[in-house]
């Protein structure tokens, strides 16, 4: 069978070299004046660094540009996708057609990923991107393994999917907690609360805790527990999904070693025989249950209907 490539969300430079030997085939990288939700802040300079590292063992790099662009941006996407040219990435992942308008300005061919989050629900809106250039698409969350698999059997570009890991619940362009600090005269620094990564809001009633921070692109609160189906990737095998996607966004860089490990021990198997698989995943997802944070409950996502914002 064809392997499914294992991308993951690296925190640093020193992260990637780490990640490498774990097994990771991929690396999102970016900065946060051009990607949302990012594991780690990834100016020029360090993607050029990446790209040395990541291309050396034959492996592959991708840039998010998946941020929502205002009008106060939309100068930067053309002078920043020419400087990734002369880096030789290996793909940019956007949602906004204003960076298929700017690649095209840029007048570069760096292959684009489209990542539009929740709205790439199906295979229409895959193909349609196809067409103006995209070679794949990461599909919402929100998504059942009978949808993933229907949208992959007629899908003309690339599929990928989040395997493992927090998903985005909301987002909005105000700085919400920024505004309630300084509303109670305590004032605090955006990058102290990121850095923290310990605030959540509390929904006593159904005993969930939300993770949230804020960054340059406003406040994004997560939902209450992880992704996680390394005991679940049958389907995904059989319908020949082409990316499984790990995102470390507020996790340690520890954690994100052993996840990506064990994703890679479990694709391998699968790779060998389907038994084989069948023989180490309760094992492997035992491991993970093992590291998990307390505060952040694993589950199947929406794979299952199981989750419930």
């Amino acid at each position: 069978m064809k392997k499914p490539q294992l991308l993951v969300t690296p925190h640093s430079l020193e992260h990637i070299a780490a990640l490498l030997d774990a097994g990771a085939d991929a690396f999102l990288v970016g900065e946060e004046q051009f990607g949302l939700r990012l594991a780690g802040e990834f100016p020029l300079e360090a993607v050029k660094e990446a790209t040395q590292l990541i291309h050396a063992q034959g492996k592959k790099i991708f840039i998010a540009m998946n941020a929502i662009f205002h009008n106060d941006r939309v100068d930067a996407l053309a002078p920043y996708i020419e400087e990734l040219d002369k880096i030789a990435v290996d793909a940019i992942v956007f949602g906004d057609p204003a960076i298929v308008i700017a690649r095209r300005e840029a007048q570069s061919e760096i292959p684009l990923h489209w990542d539009a989050e929740t709205i790439s629900t199906n295979w229409f809106q895959v193909n349609y991107w196809g067409k103006r250039g995209a070679s794949r698409a990461l599909l919402a969350r929100e998504l059942s393994m009978e949808e993933v698999v229907e949208i992959k059997e007629n899908a003309q570009v690339e599929i990928e999917v989040l395997v493992h890991g927090m998903t985005c619940m909301f987002q909005s362009k105000r700085s919400l907690l920024g505004n309630y600090f300084l509303f109670q005269d305590q004032a605090m620094e955006v990058e102290n609360r990121k850095a923290a990564k310990n605030m959540f809001l509390h929904d006593k009633e159904r005993e969930n805790k939300y993770p949230i921070f804020e960054d340059l692109n406003g406040t994004h609160i997560f939902s209450p527990n992880d992704i996680c189906i390394i005991d679940e990737l049958e389907e995904l095998f059989e319908a020949q999904i082409d990316s499984f996607k790990v995102d470390t966004v507020l996790h340690t860089e520890a954690y994100a070693l052993a996840v990506v490990s064990y994703y890679r021990q479990a694709i391998d198997a699968y790779a060998e025989s389907q038994e084989e698989y069948e023989d180490i995943k309760a094992e492997l997802l035992e491991k993970i249950e093992e590291i998990q944070p307390a505060l952040r409950p694993l589950d199947t996502g929406f794979y299952f209907k199981e989750t419930v914002y």
